[in-house]
């Protein structure tokens, strides 16, 4: 019994010499399936470009870790951070280091073969509360200043001082400076349909003292200076009118073009945190991993396939490309709102300046026109601004015949002019 004891001792250990891929891989219920996709290589680099992580002596899968930009590997778009790598040229990579696999994929020439093992995972699936947390210590981060980041022990990402989240300011400024043009605008149009109003009621009662006057010359002046205020106030009506538009064209900057961009741009900085958030994350997993072979100690997630860690490898390709479109957003928005900004404020004041200089305009031919009216040469007779005028007299009420109050009633003969 004690040599067969000693012989499956020694076959065990001759076993994990070899492969030491004595677990089971562990998905994390992540779905896998497989497939092979041809690259074209870049003649000039000779590379697909990706790079490789995990293999041969701790990790038995071989993932790729990255996809760089503008490589015939992200031309193509089959292959993505987190896909395990498992044949080249139909030459199975199990049990090799990852340095081999980049040797074996540099040695083809023109077109290589890639077969892989797709990993399927949704961005849910990596947003634990580790990653939110880092969220919020990124957003806390960002407005502090390198001295107090370091004195509460914090690292500022480089992403931190972003100049287009800083834009968030200036377009706050650009917004209370709109908002300020708006409301003074509204309240100078009210203002001229008070004024209006007031012109309408003057021509009215001189209209009316025209009409009553008997003598013809100052009933004419009278009527006149009448139709003068009248034909301001028509005038005044269409000047509001016309101006009333420059209120809509602000309104639709202030209210739709600002907030919209404004809501792109948190778009754009809650991209930007979730992206380093999942960087931050990968170095401290990939530290992890370092401090473990550098005691020789197993680490369960590494050796069961690190699909843990390839999950977030997908889940930060993921958000790095969120992040990059949304820059792109912002970039463009911000630029279509800078022109539509100088272009637009230009355009609506020079609106505004010429229909109160029309306005002005048309007042001072009016005024011109009239000037002559008065003074007017009347002659002061007894029936002279004398109109006929019926006074009536109400009843005395119940009221003050009880309380005995006597309620006056004026004279027929009560004189208008002494």
């Amino acid at each position: 019994m004690s040599e067969e004891l000693f012989l499956r001792q020694t076959m065990l250990s001759e076993y994990e010499h070899d492969y030491r891929f004595y677990y089971m891989e562990d998905r994390m219920g992540l779905k896998v399936t497989s497939g092979s996709v041809t690259i074209v290589k870049d003649e000039s680099t000779n590379m697909i470009g990706i790079s490789i992580g995990g293999g041969a002596p701790n990790c038995p899968c071989l993932y790729i870790v990255q996809i760089f930009d503008n490589t015939p590997a992200s031309k193509e778009g089959t292959l993505q951070s987190g896909d395990e790598l498992t044949a080249v040229n139909n030459v199975s990579v199990k049990g090799k280091t990852k340095v081999e696999v980049a040797k074996l994929i540099q040695t083809v020439r023109g077109e290589v073969t890639i077969q892989y093992n797709k990993l399927h995972a949704e961005a849910s699936q990596g947003k634990s509360l580790d990653i939110i947390l880092k969220k919020v210590k990124h957003r806390l981060v960002e407005n502090m200043s390198s001295t107090t980041a370091d004195a509460l022990g914090l690292s500022r990402a480089i992403l931190c001082n972003d100049s287009l989240v800083k834009k968030l300011a200036e377009l706050q400024r650009t917004e209370v400076m709109y908002r300020g043009m708006v409301e003074h605008t509204q309240r100078l149009l009210r203002a001229y349909l008070e004024l209006q109003r007031t012109l309408k009621v003057f021509g009215e009662c001189f209209a009316q003292i025209g009409v009553r006057e008997p003598q013809p010359r100052a009933s004419l002046a009278f009527t006149q200076f009448g139709d003068y205020h009248r034909q301001i106030e028509k005038r005044g009506l269409v000047m509001v009118k016309e101006l009333k538009p420059v209120l809509g064209d602000l309104g639709t900057y202030l209210h739709k073009a600002i907030p919209d961009t404004k809501l792109t741009i948190g778009k754009y900085a809650d991209a930007k945190f979730e992206y380093l958030s999942f960087c931050l994350k990968v170095k401290e997993m990939d530290e992890e991993e370092f401090n473990y072979a550098s005691i020789q100690e197993p680490l369960y997630r590494v050796e069961t396939g690190n699909y843990e860690y390839r999950l977030v490898l997908r889940c930060r390709q993921d958000a790095r490309a969120r992040f990059a479109q949304l820059r792109s957003d912002v970039q463009v928005k911000l630029e279509l709102l800078d022109n539509k900004h100088v272009q637009d404020i230009a355009t609506q004041l020079q609106k505004l300046s010429k229909g109160l200089a029309e306005f002005y305009e048309e007042m001072f031919r009016l005024s011109k026109e009239n000037e002559n009216l008065f003074p007017v040469e009347v002659d002061l007779t007894d029936t002279a601004f004398i109109y006929d005028c019926n006074l009536e007299t109400l009843p005395p009420d119940e009221d003050d015949e009880d309380s005995g109050v006597v309620v006056p009633t004026p004279p027929n003969d009560f004189p208008l002019i002494d």
